[in-house]
């Protein structure tokens, strides 16, 4: 009872005191609301998006579940046990050159298309919609296309378009493909036609690259999981891949749900740089109370009292700046997604997702407790005349107790961190390396400090003062380097990152890319189609390699259907793989172990692994995998191991196997083209002449496709990132507003001496200049540890940044922070001597 007064009374004084408003913690509330703000945002816009996409399952899949193989259809045993489940609808997708059948000047000769051939049950959930009008079952001389499509082409209702050896009549615009995400990754715009109509476009030959899906509504009575596990049961070795309605589009998910992660742990990082802003502006607004402190205690409050004062006053504080960043982080997202919903796999619907705003709260509170306990415990602890001299003597001693806190403070924010991550152990990481930094800084900071006042002192007056201005009592050493070191090392980290990016993708690539791919060539056809390349084309170089698809189903004694979980990097594992064989080591591998097979090999199947897969499947040379290649299993020993060289962008394959393995298999033929440029056309035009159901694929729409995904990318971590960059010059900020009215009273003295208002700030540019100096060399070398991992760690990409604007980058961020700091100790010039003295 006693205790509960004593806080309602405590409550009082500090209400009294906060009537006026929050002024004095300013820098804590907007520390705290940048921080939370972000972390809250980000969070809401992943569980927005994750959640409609998983709340869709059944409209995304296109049915409760779906089976998918490749290079073949069903056959009638296996459609069945398909219809045995329920209702089922078959989809077949491949890759087709659109042509107009009528050619209309300023439009391309030919366009990649992703064409898919339905069935009338299509779709067994949604609804397709076209622009104009409603859809119903396609005709086999009719065909849907995409607006991008139609665009292209000029494509208008009516017109004729000829994929293949067929025409079709354009029977509407889609509006709507209820299950385009579901699909995944498409090359090129769409088009829709019935399956009967795909077969008469003479596309399906032996061996094209085509995917067959079944998809199924199951009765209320049947779960997906039991479905699955019965097929499963029923045809062990098919090698097929399965997806249901709570998995529907497990890519995308991925994709935002591993992006979500890491701009949280940037968010995460930025937050606790503006713990050290809370910190600074906690220390500022109770140095700015320090008569009222020791008059609390000559008084006779007890130390519970002040602490109880003024914990009150910083977690009324803390509780404006979180409400407020989780009001803006709710918000945001709506903003956000109305603004920019085109971009996103799914229009999200408007809602609150309580967990991302709690754990936004979780952490804002945590943080503020944990950096605005220190200097709270020294109010609390130092007698009333320690608060008075607290201008010219400082006590850095922690009690226990407060150490103990801040300690269990630090804690849970670390666990909940690896709690709700998705990769906790990149989340610790991440987590780790900031936490490094952040020492390092401290350690320099304190470095600085010991040996400024260690050196000789200059005898020029300004240089001495700038000296002194980094030792002397209540300076904030410490925290200028932190705040600086942070905002130069994020500029050159952003810096490297960006330049890296955009090298590998504007100059790296299209060095070492070829200009065409060609997809889904007969087999027996390979002299033909070079000499029909080689008469358009002479100078034309080409890497013809067969062409199938598998599906790994075990390893070593190891089933893959059998693993809980897929290993960390396994995504060679999902599904469906590229695989080809060859007598000779391809072009773009180098043998890291084993031997190549000879060319005239006839024994027990082999297979050249990437040895990146097999690090991370913990097998080698002499063991076995098995591969499913059109519904047979396969199992082959391993004979060598290979570097694969990916950024090559030619034909690389994870799995090669000796030719007698799968030359009697089903096949088409793949290639790439290198030719000058101004060929292109020609070489496409003879192409398809001669091979109709062939498509050729352009790097430069490729390469346009990933450049625009990591722009992307780069634009969400730089806005991410920018949030880092702010706490940090907040942090500035606040470490020149603790040590305000310490600097207050060196100009008045100094002005009272004859100094002049440029004399005093010539000091104070000095002095940041000797820090900016040592921190922007830091910067460098952090900064660039930081870029150069995220570039081949998480892109995995060349290292190959540039360096003039890396060095131009971090000499304007040194110029702007220093800019800032000048700029925040105008204050300190404009005092008036009376007026200070009189604070005193």
């Amino acid at each position: 009872m006693t205790d509960r007064l004593a806080w309602a009374r405590c409550w009082r004084v500090a209400r009294r005191d906060l009537q006026a408003g929050f002024g004095g913690l300013r820098l804590l509330l907007i520390c705290l609301f940048l921080g939370v703000a972000t972390l809250a945002t980000i969070g809401s816009l992943t569980a927005s998006i994750t959640s409609e996409l998983q709340s869709r399952g059944q409209v995304l899949l296109g049915g409760d579940i779906e089976i998918a193989m490749t290079q073949r259809q069903a056959s009638a045993t296996e459609h069945a046990a398909f219809a045995r489940l329920g209702i089922v609808s078959d989809t077949i997708r491949t890759r087709a050159m659109a042509r107009r059948a009528v050619p209309v000047a300023g439009t391309p000769d030919a366009v990649l298309t992703e064409l898919k051939g339905v069935d009338p049950r299509y779709p067994l959930y949604g609804g397709l919609t076209v622009a104009d009008g409603t859809y119903s079952p396609l005709s086999t001389d009719s065909v849907l296309v995409g607006r991008p499509l139609a665009d292209r082409l000029l494509l208008k209702l009516g017109d004729r378009l000829r994929y293949g050896e067929a025409e079709f009549r354009v029977a509407g615009i889609i509006a709507d493909e209820p299950d385009r995400v579901g699909e995944g990754f498409t090359l090129g715009p769409v088009a829709i036609v019935s399956l009967d109509g795909l077969r008469r476009a003479s596309l399906l030959q032996p061996g094209a690259l085509y995917e067959a899906k079944y998809r199924i509504r199951l009765p209320a009575t049947v779960t997906p999981t039991a479905a699955i596990d019965r097929l499963k049961a029923e045809f062990p070795s098919s090698g097929w891949e399965y997806k249901d309605r709570d998995r529907a589009a497990p890519g995308a998910v991925r994709f935002f749900e591993r992006m979500g992660q890491f701009l949280s742990l940037i968010g995460l990082a930025a937050l606790a740089i503006a713990g050290i802003g809370v910190s600074n502006g906690v220390a500022s607004y109770l140095a700015t109370k320090r008569a009222s402190i020791a008059t609390f205690k000559i008084l006779g409050a007890t130390s519970g009292d002040i602490n109880r004062i003024y914990l009150l006053q910083i977690a009324a504080a803390t509780a404006a700046a979180v409400a407020a960043g989780l009001v803006v982080g709710a918000l945001l997202p709506m903003v956000f997604v109305s603004v920019a919903g085109d971009l996103l796999p799914v229009t999200p619907g408007l809602g609150l997702y309580p967990l991302p705003l709690a754990t936004s709260a979780a952490y804002g509170i945590l943080i503020a407790l944990a950096f605005a306990l220190p200097p709270l415990a020294r109010a609390r602890t130092h007698p009333a005349a320690a608060q008075l001299r607290s201008r010219v003597e400082t006590r850095g001693r922690t009690d226990l107790r407060t150490i103990l806190s801040v300690a269990a403070a630090g804690t849970l924010v670390v666990s909940l961190a690896l709690a709700t991550a998705r990769e906790p152990l990149f989340a610790a990481a991440v987590l780790t390396a900031v936490g490094v930094v952040l020492l390092l800084l401290l350690a320099l900071g304190a470095l600085i400090r010991r040996i400024a006042a260690r050196v000789p002192r200059p005898r020029r007056p300004l240089l001495r003062l700038a000296l002194a201005n980094l030792h002397r009592p209540g300076a904030q050493t410490v925290a200028l380097v932190i705040a600086l070191g942070l905002a130069l090392t994020l500029f050159v980290a952003l810096a490297g990152i960006q330049t890296s990016l955009n090298s590998e993708i504007r100059r790296v690539v299209p060095e070492r890319a070829p200009n065409q791919f060609v997809l889904d060539i007969p087999s027996e056809s390979r002299d033909r189609f070079a000499a029909v390349v080689r008469g358009v084309a002479p100078e034309a170089k080409l890497n013809i390699v067969p062409s199938l698809r598998g599906t790994i189903t075990a390893y070593g004694t190891q089933r893959v259907a059998d693993l809980p979980r897929l290993p960390e990097g396994a995504w060679f594992l999902r599904g469906e793989r590229g695989v080809t064989y060859a007598d000779t080591l391809p072009t773009g591998s180098d043998l890291v172990a084993g031997a190549w097979w000879p060319r005239d090999y006839a024994g027990p199947p082999l297979v050249s692994l990437d040895q990146n897969a097999a690090k991370i499947l913990g097998i080698g040379v002499g063991d076995t995998l098995t591969v499913s290649i059109l519904g047979r299993e396969i199992t082959a020993r391993i004979a060598s191991l290979r570097q694969v060289n990916w950024d090559t962008m030619g034909f690389n394959y994870v799995l090669v196997f000796s030719p007698n393995t799968l030359i009697t298999a089903p096949h088409s033929l793949t290639s790439t083209i290198e030719i000058d440029d101004r060929h292109e056309g020609a070489v496409s035009r003879a192409l398809l002449a001669a091979f109709p159901s062939a498509s050729i694929i352009a790097v430069s729409e490729i390469l346009g496709q990933v450049g625009t995904i990591l722009d992307q990318m780069a634009t969400a971590i730089l806005l991410a990132a920018s949030v880092a960059i702010l706490a940090g010059i907040a942090v500035l900020v606040g470490a020149i507003a603790a040590a305000r009215q310490a600097r207050i009273y060196d100009s008045v003295i100094l002005k009272t001496l004859g100094a002049t208002r440029r004399q005093i700030l010539a000091a104070q540019a000095i002095e940041y200049a000797l820090l900016a100096l040592v921190l922007a060399i830091l910067a460098l070398g952090l900064g660039t540890a930081a870029a150069w991992y995220v570039i081949t760690g998480v892109f995995d990409f060349r290292w190959a940044p540039d360096w003039r604007v890396i060095a131009a980058t971090l000499a304007t961020g040194t110029f702007a922070t220093l800019g800032i700091g000048l700029a925040s100790s105008v204050p300190v010039l404009t005092a008036s001597p009376a007026a200070a003295l009189r604070r005193l």
